[in-house]
């Protein structure tokens, strides 16, 4: 088929399929015996439809982004609007309004001291982009060594080189490339659950391990209170509390990255609040733009971009192509508007409660080993890794989208998502895990 045809034929759903296997490469997935990929052909709200017309709750939230939902009247125009004016332009030596705007929203909405905004591809890109700026702060001061990062074990920052560095390095999805990650230093996963009495031995390991590399150290990097990819934990507030002071008492910035957790999804704007810790940096993506294009922010203080930006080469080194889009900053204005317009922190309440009342049935089952719930964030630990293709078959043909990874069968809903919806998607998790774990009993 020449190329104009391929333009004008209309797919069904299995030349859809066929041509995705033999082609198209999808994220954590083999090229050989490709596992199948749901043709989806439009979305709407909370619903993904299928070329073959079933419908799907979406219970993912196109990995934690689309807050909102699908094709929201409002982030739509943004798009529409924004595309009239300029579709993109290079962010080098121009700049434009969207951008400018959106900057300006995010220091409102951050830690006071966070002041300067650089714009990014992704969340990826975004640590990385914190990385490079801690190494470049602490060369501009003289003080080169301090070049490693120091982080807790079960983390997840993004799959580029620097981000991969500080993933967790046994459990993590990187060991492959070990030998040739940066190596960096580990301290233990939190012990305390979020909702746990503190005790200070909680910080004992940590404290050992960032006094005895403090000189070499640039940074700590940590996901706030929920540790996301790297095993969906939630841990005290208070352990952030005490990172922060460590940090500042052995000349150690702080970045959190809040990628994640960023703009509600666990009942905080950001998750850093239930500490109230302000960070050196903090890098944001997924529901900033409400799902609907990739962009990123990495947010840092004046102190260290006048350090970067007075000392050789007087810039700081980085530059993306399609920094600072135009129409994924005015979209990322609408979404932020959408979200602080509306009654978010009553939905994600509301969400937290129905989620803590109908997966704790999963708590009975022998093949759990936790269920735990933050904010809207509903997580079932097994002991064992499912089987992904049999499980996300079954969640789908009792009409949800649940992507398990591992151990863990959770789900990140859009915030407008209502109470019958949200039933439908615990329900299927009870029954599904319910079905797994008897499945691994017979065998």
């Amino acid at each position: 088929m020449d190329r104009e045809q391929n333009q004008r034929f209309v797919w069904d759903e299995e030349q859809l399929s066929d041509r995705d296997r033999r082609h198209v490469w999808h994220p954590y997935a083999s090229m050989y015996n490709p596992p199948r990929a749901y043709p989806v052909s439009r979305a709407r709200g909370v619903r993904l439809t299928l070329l073959d017309g079933r419908e799907l709750i979406d219970g993912m939230s196109s990995w934690w982004a689309a807050i909102h939902g699908y094709n929201h009247p409002r982030l739509n125009r943004a798009i529409r609007d924004q595309l009239e004016k300029m579709a993109h332009v290079m962010f080098g030596g121009l700049t434009h309004e969207p951008a400018v705007k959106l900057a300006t929203r995010l220091v409102d909405l951050t830690p006071s001291a966070l002041d300067k905004v650089f714009f990014c591809d992704s969340g990826s890109v975004a640590v990385e982009v914190a990385i490079k700026m801690a190494i470049q702060y602490w060369q501009a001061l003289g003080r080169s060594r301090k070049s490693k990062l120091l982080t807790i074990r079960g983390g997840y920052h993004g799959d580029t080189f620097g981000a991969m560095s500080v993933c967790d390095p046994v459990t993590g999805m990187h060991s492959l490339f070990s030998a040739i990650l940066t190596a960096q230093h580990f301290a233990e996963v939190p012990a305390c659950r979020f909702d746990e009495a503190w005790h200070e031995r909680y910080i004992d390991d940590f404290r050992e391990r960032i006094t005895a590399v403090r000189d070499e150290l640039a940074a700590v990097i940590l996901e706030p209170i929920v540790q996301g990819a790297g095993g969906m934990r939630f841990y005290s507030p208070v352990f952030l509390e005490r990172v922060r002071d460590l940090c500042t008492k052995h000349e150690v910035l702080l970045i959190l990255d809040e990628i994640a957790t960023g703009f509600g999804r666990t009942g905080k704007l950001f998750a850093s609040e239930y500490a109230g810790v302000s960070p050196d940096m903090m890098c944001l993506g997924k529901a900033m733009t409400g799902g609907y294009m990739t962009l990123a922010a990495t947010l840092t203080t004046k102190q260290i971009s006048e350090a970067i930006s007075r000392a050789e080469p007087k810039a700081f080194m980085h530059g993306p192509t399609f920094m600072g889009n135009p129409m994924a900053c005015a979209v990322s204005l609408a979404s932020i508007d959408v979200l602080l317009e509306s009654p978010w922190r009553e939905r994600v309440s509301r969400i937290e409660r129905q989620l803590k009342r109908e997966l704790s049935a999963c708590s009975a089952l022998p093949e759990v080993k936790d269920v735990r719930v933050l904010g809207a964030i509903g997580v079932v630990e097994l002991a064992h890794p499912v089987r992904l293709p049999e499980v996300t078959q079954a969640f789908v043909d009792r009409g949800v989208w649940i992507r398990p990874f591992g151990r863990l069968v959770y789900t990140m809903p859009p915030f407008i998502i209502e109470e019958d919806d949200l039933e439908k998607i615990t329900s299927a998790i009870v029954e599904v895990v319910s079905r797994h774990c008897s499945n691994r009993n017979r065998g």
